[in-house]
């Protein structure tokens, strides 16, 4: 069984979180192209649910420009042994940072003395559940050039400008799927 909670941003609109009972689960943008795709079931509203209040405590600190350790809030998301490594590896990104899909896929493949490529990176990348909380806004393709996301590409700008990344290497991509 798995519950949810809403949360309003104040700058990218509101926010879904989702529990176990124990730990956050999801968190998707209104938008987000693959909501709940990792919860088994339907999703129950309820807004009492401990684990939440931690979650939105995290939030509420993120959004007024502080940088809470994501090891503070109990994650257990659903995905595939490489999705793990994968997110893992968002979890390291500092904030405020970016770093390349390659960059990622260089340090798996230094990692697990397995080739890995960018594009399987950007596959798991853009299926984390966990939005904001497991920062896949600071994952940028090669040459500055900002990729799809998402939550759209004008939420990752705000993520972005809101830790104070410098945006004038980046651009948005001409065609793509997420835009």
């Amino acid at each position: 069984m798995a519950f949810s909670t809403k949360y309003e941003t104040g700058l990218i609109g509101e926010l879904t979180l989702a529990s176990d009972g124990e730990s956050i689960i999801g968190c998707w943008f209104e938008n987000d192209r693959l909501f709940g795709d990792t919860v088994e079931g339907p999703l129950i509203e309820n807004d009492d649910i401990p684990v939440f209040d931690d979650a939105r405590r995290w939030l509420d600190r993120y959004f007024k420009g502080e940088n809470p350790a994501i090891d503070d809030l109990p994650l257990n998301p659903n995905g595939s042994d490489f999705r793990h490594l994968v997110w893992g590896k968002l979890k390291q990104i500092s904030y405020g940072t970016t770093v390349t899909y390659g960059d990622i896929a260089r340090q798996l493949e230094f990692e697990t003395g397995k080739r890995v490529s960018s594009q399987a990176v950007g596959g798991a990348v853009g299926h984390n559940p966990l939005c904001v909380i497991v920062p896949c806004h600071r994952v940028m393709g090669a040459n500055g050039n900002l990729t799809g996301f998402g939550g759209g590409l004008d939420t990752k700008i705000k993520l972005l400008e809101h830790e104070h990344v410098d945006m004038e290497r980046f651009y948005r991509p001409k065609k793509g799927t997420a835009l």
